[in-house]
């Protein structure tokens, strides 16, 4: 954390102001009170630190309105205190397998902000209407309390979706509650295939967790996508675009999250060529789209790492500014032109900007930040955030260096997923993780095929190197 420039640590005084705040944020006056709607929450098995809960209400005309509730961390964490300072230094919490180094202290995160099972809490509220086809007809943004009436995770719920697996236990004592993620589920697939019509790509990537038995680490396991991650990917979507766009309408300026039109093109067209499909000269997320759908359907084993190498070539996201009267670039992965983080304020600053942006607009007042804080604090959420990344994949890479360093000399199948100055990297299918090359590299192009032997270890710099014998 030290090394790339993040705080792991909270300072005392920021710890004496935590000391100060024993209880949520209270309901002001006129506040919309929610708390009757079948909130839930889906999320990982072991998060502590719930950002947001949905329910899905369908309305007489056919049309269903779709309910995002996101933590107000704004209405307890004063701009400007210490523990704000902290948050803005760090930008994101940073899950790493050896420790969570939270952007908030857990207090605030996982208990006074969090939207815990069967707890009040205050939210801002982002409300859509959507017709019977998915598109959306309407939408507003405005603050209410509410509880969540049921804790569920991605696992049990997609299994439940997909008649794989039996009711998550927790939504049976609630009344409509199977109906109304049914509803969610049904809606989120309309939303997911109008994006795709309009190029938002269908990327498989296999994030490697560290699965431990107490304090030791037994192995990595790959965490894949699933129905009920892309039921919640779809519905913050959605939300994110909605908080962009009221932002917009009210002369504010917001922090956007963007991909531009890759650089690489050329590139993903070579890999698309090697597998035998035309992709255009000219950037077009339709026909690389098409292209995916294909090389998925064709070999679906292959898929996440051809996944990877094209995330890679496309360029990392950021964030950029949008004042009023200018147009920042879109999403290009996802299709979407108006995107503001907004849905994470208790783990990622841009959120929490997001949100008193939005706070403010609908008090009536003028924004919390100048156009030069923003444009400033946009640069250095990106910067941070790839800092954090980093650390969590160094961390990453030490727990698979502690899993392979007595298997020195056995032979891996692996792809090519880094190719440049730096050196050549691979990712080996099982266990699946990242390692470089030490010979063998040279005329290798990123997605292309190798057999590689294990040559050495470290697990301190969690350095995984290779020799490629195929």
């Amino acid at each position: 954390m030290l090394e790339r420039g993040l705080e792991p640590d909270f300072s005392p005084a920021a710890l004496v102001e935590l000391s100060q705040l024993q209880r949520p944020a209270p309901a002001a006056a006129g506040t919309r009170d929610l708390r009757a709607l079948v909130w839930c929450s889906i999320d990982n098995d072991d998060s502590r630190d719930l950002d947001q809960l949905s329910v899905a209400v369908p309305l007489p005309d056919g049309t269903v309105k779709l309910l995002v509730a996101v933590a107000d961390v704004a209405a307890l964490l004063r701009q400007g205190s210490v523990l704000d300072a902290h948050a803005q230094e760090n930008t994101t919490s940073v899950y790493t397998a050896g420790q969570i180094f939270p952007m908030l202290p857990e207090k605030l995160s996982t208990d006074l902000t969090s939207l815990n099972f069967e707890a009040d809490r205050l939210a801002v509220i982002v409300e859509m209407v959507f017709s019977a086809d998915g598109e959306m007809v309407k939408s507003d943004v405005y603050e209410a309390s509410v509880r969540n009436h049921a804790k569920l995770a991605y696992p049990s719920v997609a299994e439940w979706l997909e008649k794989r697996g039996p009711m998550p236990s927790p939504i049976g004592p609630v009344p409509g509650l199977a109906e109304n993620i049914r509803l969610q589920h049904g809606l989120a697939q309309k939303l997911r295939e109008r994006r795709h019509l309009r190029g938002a790509l269908s990327l498989q990537t296999i994030e490697a967790r560290p699965v431990f038995a107490g304090d030791i680490l037994q192995d990595l396991r790959a965490e894949e996508s699933n129905v009920a991650r892309n039921l919640i990917e779809e519905l913050m979507v959605a939300a994110n675009g909605v908080t962009a766009r009221f932002l917009a309408a009210r002369k504010l300026p917001s922090m956007r999250r963007v991909v531009r039109t890759p650089l690489h093109w050329d590139r993903i067209v070579e890999l698309a060529a090697a597998r035998h499909f035309v992709l255009p000269a000219a950037p077009d997320g339709i026909a690389l789209e098409k292209f995916l759908l294909a090389a998925r359907d064709s070999s679906p084993a292959d898929f996440p790492d051809l996944s990877l190498s094209v995330i890679k070539l496309l360029g990392a996201g950021e964030y950029v500014v949008e004042l009023p009267g200018t147009t920042a670039p879109g999403h290009f992965g996802l299709a979407v032109r108006d995107y503001a983080h907004s849905t994470a304020p208790n783990r990622r600053f841009p959120d929490l900007v997001t949100q008193r942006l939005l706070k403010a607009a609908l008090a009536g007042k003028p924004g919390p930040y100048s156009n030069d804080a923003l444009t400033a604090l946009a640069a250095h959420c990106t910067e941070q955030e790839d800092a954090a990344k980093k650390v969590e994949r160094q961390l990453v890479k030490s727990a698979a260096a502690l899993l392979l360093e007595n298997r020195i000399g056995e032979e891996f199948s692996a792809n090519v997923t880094g190719a440049s100055d730096k050196g050549v990297f691979v990712r080996l299918h099982q266990p699946p993780v990242e390692g470089k090359l030490l010979s063998g590299g040279t005329g290798l192009k990123v997605g292309d095929r190798v057999r590689v032997q294990l040559a050495h270890t470290d697990v301190e710099r969690g350095f995984i190197d290779l020799n490629r014998i195929g």
